[in-house]
């Protein structure tokens, strides 16, 4: 598979490149897209997130679960679609909150989150490819492994890190993060589910994230788009 890594985070990961479980993962991968079923996001783009937040300038991590699966959703980014793109309802809850919080003063047309990852906001999924029309069809293949590495290397941040983990998947992900370190903001899900039964509106969790950046002499986050 091509590999688009900013360099801070090919150092860092060059060796789970090479390990046994990843060459495997590749192999899987090879497969998939040499079958009648698209493959997402685009291989180029697999790693977007890792190309558009340094690990040296990363402030804030948001943990998804895996990539939307319909056509020409996903980007690399959790939560965050193409332009042009219908926003999927858990964005569409994410920008209400924001809205609600006073951090957005209009629901935005672009569902396009790179804004957020090149101010150092890391939009991780644990996994990082589906294929179209089966959530959850590459887990178990690796990925979930090459995401753990990922944030055992966030935890280790020369800096104190702001970790959002929505839902029970992202919590458990997130589970061994030094919370004497890092500020680890936790709420239900955005998706209508959880969101309608008053377990993410109202978790304030944006406004926090910029709170904390600035106490500790940081810029807030411009959660516009």
């Amino acid at each position: 598979m091509s590999i688009h890594l900013e360099k801070s985070w090919l150092e860092l990961l060059q060796e789970e490149f090479g390990s046994a479980y990843f060459l495997e993962l590749d192999k899987f991968l090879a497969a998939e897209r040499a079958g009648s079923i698209p493959i997402y996001p685009p291989e180029e783009e697999v790693f977007s997130a890792f190309y558009l937040c340094p690990f040296k300038l990363t402030r804030a991590v948001i943990i998804g679960q895996d990539p939307y699966h319909g056509p020409k959703q996903a980007k690399g980014l959790c939560f965050s679609v193409n332009e042009g793109i219908a926003h999927p309802p858990s964005l569409r809850n994410i920008f209400k909150e924001l809205h609600r919080e006073k951090l957005l003063h209009f629901y935005p047309e672009s569902g396009d989150l790179t804004p957020w990852a090149k101010q150092g906001v890391l939009l991780l999924n644990a996994t990082l490819t589906v294929r179209q029309g089966e959530a959850g069809s590459h887990q178990g293949q690796g990925w979930e492994q090459f995401t753990d590495k990922v944030i055992k290397l966030l935890n280790a941040h020369p800096y104190g890190l702001v970790f959002f983990l929505w839902g029970a998947f992202a919590k458990k992900k997130g589970k061994n993060i030094d919370r004497s370190k890092h500020i680890v903001l936790e709420s239900g899900h955005p998706s209508p589910l959880s969101a309608n039964r008053g377990h993410w509106f109202g978790n304030g969790h944006f406004a926090a994230c910029n709170a904390w950046l600035e106490e500790q002499g940081q810029a807030p986050i411009d959660w516009r788009l």
